[in-house]
C-alpha cells in the first residue's frame, strides 16, 4: 500500500471559514443537527495562533464535533488525524481526536474504538496538538483499528470534562500515513534481494537459502521468474510463489511454514510434479506428519510411483499420511494393463515358487497370476530373480501340474507403493479416486503394519480398488470408504472388478459400502473383522446369477464377519491358498463367526445360497464354525431351499467329523429348508412302533451327519399297543440313513405318541 492508492481522494476536512453547516453536533450522518445556527459556536476570522478557527463553548457532556463529509477508510491505508486546540476561558477540558465508523450500508459501526489518546487542557491560551491514527490493522501506533467492514468515517474531536469552558480549534488535518507502515503492511523479502534471477538457467539456490535465513520473522516472496535449483531446500518462514521453480528429481523442498499441496503447486506450476514433491518432503519431514491436499484435484497421467518420488528411502516406519483431496486419472497408454505369458514349472513342494521362467525380467512385480489349473483368485508375484530365474508368489498355488502356460498381468495403479521393501504406519483419508476405468486404485508397499484407508471414494477402478501382492497388508485398516465398480450395467458373471484382497493377518474392514463387483474382497490370512459393510452385487437379469461378496481363502480362518449387509452376494469359503489341499492332520475349515448380519437377496433362482463352503482338496470338515442371529430373506424370485452349500467342485467335505458347529437364532425369510445346530424337532408315531425315525436332513448345516441325540422328551404320555403307559425311555441312535442326516429312537416295546428330539451335527470336542 502506498500513497498512490489515496491521490485523488478527498481525505481533510474543508476549513472552518468555509462554513459551519458541514460540521455536525453528533456523529456527523446526513440529517445531524450541525453548528451553522448554535448558540455555542463562532467563526472567528483572525485568532493569533490559528488564523481563522471555530470557538466553541462546552454545554454537552461529551461536546462532539464531527465534519459531514466522509473519509473513505481503505484496507491497508493509514491516516493520522491532527487537531491543535486551545482553552481561553472557564474549565479547562480534555479532548481528543474521535471519528465516526459507518459501514457500507451507512450503518454506525459499534464495539470498535472510535477516538484516541485524550488530552487535559492546563492553562489558557496553550496550543495543544491533539493527534490520533485511524486505520484497517492492529499494527504499533494506531489508535482505531478497524476492520474492512468499515466503508468511511465522519471525523472529528471530543469534547469531555465540566462544562461551561470556552475553546478554538484549529482547521482539522487529516493525512496519509501508510508510508510509515509500509514495512509492516509488506512483511516479506523478495529472493530476488539476495541474487536470485529468475531466468531459468542460473541456479538461484543460495538466493533461496539466504531470503529465508534473513527473514526473521517475516514471510518470503517468490516473484515472478523461473527459479532453477541444484540442491535441498528447505524453508524455515513462510513462503508465497509468485514464480515457478524446477528442482532435480533427488532434490527436496521443504516448506515448514505452509506444508500444503496448493503450496508445492505454486510452486512447481505442474499439479502432478507438484504432488511428487510433497509427497517427497512428507517422508523426509520431522516436522509434518500430513500432507493435507486441501480439497484440490490432481490429475495424474501416468501411475504415481510413491517410492520413485520419494526416491531415497524403501522402508519407513513413523506414521505419514495424505488428505482431504481428489486423484484423477486421465485415459491414456501409461495406465495400460502390461500382460507377459510364459511356461513355468512347478513343484508342490515349494508351492510358492514358479521356476524356470525364461522371460523373468520382463514380468513386474505386483503382476496379477493366472493360468488354466490350480492358481487361486488373487495370486500376485511377490519377488523375482533373474538369474535364478524363479518368481515368487503372494501365495500358494492349490494343484498346479508340473508345467503350464502362465499370464501375469500388471495392472497399473493411481497410487502405486510396490516399490517400498517396508511401509508402515501410513495412511490415506477422505481422498476421491476418481480411476473412471482408466486405472486400478492402490497397491500397497511390499512388507508393512497398518496401511490406513479411511473415509475415501475408490470409484470406477479399472480392475482392482485396493491389491496387496505381498505382505504389506498386515493389519490393513479399510474403514467408511466406498467402493464403486464400473460394472454395474453387466452381468454379474462377466464382471472382473474386485474392491481389494488381503494376503496377511489381522485386516479391520469396517463400514464400508461396495456396488456391483465381481468380488468386494478376496481374504487370506486370519485374525480378521469384517463389520458395518454394505456390499452388493446383484444385476436386472431374472433369476440370475450371483457371485461371492467375500472370498475367505484360509480354512483355519479365525474372523468374525459381523453386523454386514450382504446384498445379492453369498460368502465363500475355501482353501485356495492352501499348496497342500487335502486333509493332512493339520486344522480344517474352522474360526469363522457369521453373526448378526443382513444377508439379503432378490430374484434369484431357488438354488441360491448365501453361504458356501468349497473345499479344494479332500478330507476337509467344519472344525469350529458359529452362524447365529442371521436374517436370511430373498424376494421378488423363487423361496430358497437352502442358506447354506457345499461346492464339489474340486473335493468333497467329511460330513461325519464337524466339530463345534453352532447354528441358531437365526431368522428366515422365503428360505424352505431352514438349518440349525442343534436341532429340536417333534416326532409324532400314531402307531405302536418298537422304532421312530426323523429325518432331520433339512436342519443338518452344510450337509453335516447327525451324530449326537442329545435329549428326547414326550409330550405327554407315550402309550403300548394295548393302551397302557411305556414308563421306559428309548435310546436314540444318530446317522442313520442312506445320508446319515436321520435319528432313530429304539423302545422297549411298540410305542406311539409324540415326543421332542434334539440332535446335533457334530460331536462334543
Amino acid at each position: 500500500m502506498n500513497k498512490a492508492i489515496t491521490d485523488g481522494l478527498v481525505l481533510m476536512p474543508p476549513a472552518f471559514e468555509a462554513g459551519l453547516n458541514v460540521w455536525s453536533r453528533q456523529d456527523g450522518l446526513p440529517g445531524s443537527d450541525t453548528y451553522a445556527s448554535a448558540a455555542n459556536a463562532a467563526f472567528v476570522p483572525a485568532d493569533q495562533d490559528f488564523g481563522g478557527c471555530l470557538e466553541l463553548q462546552k454545554t454537552d457532556g461529551v461536546q462532539r464535533v464531527r465534519w459531514m463529509g466522509v473519509t473513505p477508510i481503505i484496507p491497508g491505508c493509514y491516516y493520522r488525524i491532527v487537531i491543535r486546540v486551545k482553552g481561553i476561558a472557564g474549565n479547562l477540558p480534555r479532548v481528543r481526536a474521535a471519528a465516526t465508523p459507518v459501514r457500507p450500508n451507512g450503518s454506525v459501526a459499534g464495539g470498535i474504538l472510535t477516538s484516541g489518546v485524550e488530552t487535559q487542557l492546563t492553562q489558557f491560551g496553550k496550543v495543544e496538538t491533539i493527534t490520533a491514527i485511524v486505520g484497517t490493522g492492529n499494527r504499533g501506533g494506531v489508535d482505531m483499528d478497524w476492520n474492512a467492514t468499515i466503508a468511511h468515517a465522519h471525523i472529528g474531536l471530543d469534547i469531555l470534562g465540566p462544562n461551561g469552558g470556552l475553546l478554538r480549534i484549529d482547521d482539522i488535518d487529516v493525512e496519509d500515513v501508510t508510508s510509515a507502515y509500509l514495512r509492516d503492511l509488506m512483511d516479506w523479502v523478495d529472493v530476488r534481494d539476495f541474487g536470485a534471477k529468475g531466468d531459468g538457467t542460473t541456479d538461484d539456490t543460495e538466493a533461496f537459502l539466504a531470503a529465508d535465513a534473513a527473514a526473521d520473522g517475516r514471510s518470503v516472496l517468490v516473484s515472478k521468474g523461473t527459479y532453477r535449483l541444484t540442491d535441498h531446500v528447505t524453508f524455515n518462514a513462510p513462503v508465497r510463489f509468485e514464480g515457478q521453480i524446477t528442482l532435480p528429481r533427488d532434490k527436496r523442498l521443504s516448506l515448514v511454514r505452509n506444508f500444503d499441496l496448493n503450496t508445492y503447486i505454486d510452486a512447481f506450476g505442474d499439479e502432478q510434479e507438484a504432488f511428487k514433491k510433497a509427497i517427497q518432503a512428507l517422508f523426509n519431514f520431522t516436522d509434518h506428519e500430513t500432507l493435507d491436499m486441501q480439497g484440490r484435484r490432481i490429475q495424474l497421467t501416468e501411475p504415481l510411483d510413491v517410492q520413485a518420488a520419494v526416491e531415497d528411502r524403501t522402508t519407513y516406519a513413523n506414521q505419514r499420511s495424505i488428505k482431504n483431496g481428489q486423484i484423477d486419472v486421465r485415459p491414456g497408454a501409461a495406465f495400460d494393463t502390461d500382460i507377459v505369458t510364459s511356461n513355468c514349472d512347478f513343484d508342490s513342494d515349494s508351492p510358492t515358487i514358479l521356476t524356470g521362467v525364461a522371460n523373468v525380467s520382463t514380468i513386474a512385480v505386483g503382476s496379477h497370476v493366472s493360468a488354466s489349473q490350480g492358481v487361486g483368485r488373487e495370486v500376485y508375484v511377490k519377488s523375482r530373480s533373474v538369474a535364478n530365474q524363479t518368481i515368487e508368489l503372494s501365495q500358494p498355488l492349490w494343484g498346479a501340474p508340473g508345467r503350464q502356460r502362465y499370464t501375469f498381468s500388471r495392472f497399473k495403479y493411481a497410487l502405486d507403493f510396490s516399490g517400498f521393501d517396508n511401509l508402515q504406519r501410513f495412511s490415506l483419508e477422505d481422498i476421491e479416486f476418481l480411476l473412471a476405468d482408466n486405472a486400478s486404485g492402490i497397491l500397497l508397499p511390499q512388507n508393512g503394519l497398518i496401511f490406513h484407508v479411511k473415509d475415501c471414494f475408490l470409484t470406477g477402478p479399472r480392475d482392482r480398488g485396493i491389491t496387496s501382492h505381498a505382505d504389506g497388508c498386515q493389519g490393513l485398516l479399510i474403514d467408511r470408504c466406498q467402493f464403486l465398480s464400473t460394472e454395474g450395467a453387466a452381468d454379474v458373471q462377466d464382471r472382473h472388478t474386485i474392491g481389494f484382497n488381503v494376503n496377511k493377518n489381522d485386516a479391520k474392514i469396517r463400514n464400508n459400502r461396495g456396488v456391483r463387483f465381481l468380488h468386494f474382497g478376496v481374504i487370506s490370512g486370519s485374525g480378521h473383522i469384517i463389520t458395518g459393510n454394505h456390499f452388493f452385487q446383484g444385476d436386472t437379469n431374472s433369476l440370475g446369477l450371483r457371485s461371492a461378496g467375500l472370498v475367505i481363502a484360509m480354512p483355519q480362518a479365525k474372523t468374525v464377519i459381523v453386523g454386514n449387509y450382504i446384498d445379492n452376494a453369498y460368502l465363500e469359503w475355501t482353501n485356495e491358498h492352501d499348496g497342500a489341499p487335502d486333509f493332512n492332520s493339520e486344522f480344517s475349515f474352522g474360526g469363522l463367526q457369521i453373526v448378526g448380519n443382513i444377508i439379503f437377496s432378490s430374484n434369484v433362482p431357488r438354488s441360491f445360497a448365501p453361504i458356501h463352503i468349497k473345499p479344494y482338496g479332500r478330507g476337509h470338515y467344519i472344525n469350529g464354525l458359529t452362524i447365529t442371529g442371521n436374517n436370511f430373506k430373498t424376494i421378488k424370485g423363487q423361496a430358497l431351499d437352502r442358506v447354506d452349500f457345499v461346492d464339489t467342485t474340486h473335493a468333497d467335505l467329511d460330513y461325519g467329523r464337524y466339530v463345534d458347529v453352532n447354528v441358531h437364532s437365526n431368522t428366515f425369510q422365503a428360505v424352505s429348508q431352514q438349518f440349525q445346530n442343534p436341532i429340536t424337532v417333534p416326532v409324532t408315531e400314531n402307531s405302536a412302533q418298537t422304532t421312530w425315525e426323523a429325518d432331520l436332513s433339512q436342519y443338518m448345516p452344510f450337509r453335516g451327519e447327525t451324530r449326537v441325540v442329545q435329549a428326547v422328551m414326550p409330550e405327554g404320555r407315550i402309550r403300548n399297543a394295548g393302551n397302557g403307559t411305556v414308563w421306559t425311555m428309548p435310546w436314540g441312535a444318530a446317522g442313520v440313513g442312506g445320508d446319515s442326516q436321520s435319528v432313530r429312537l429304539n423302545w422297549s416295546e411298540p410305542a406311539r405318541g409324540k415326543v421332542f428330539i434334539t440332535a446335533r451335527c457334530d460331536a462334543p470336542t
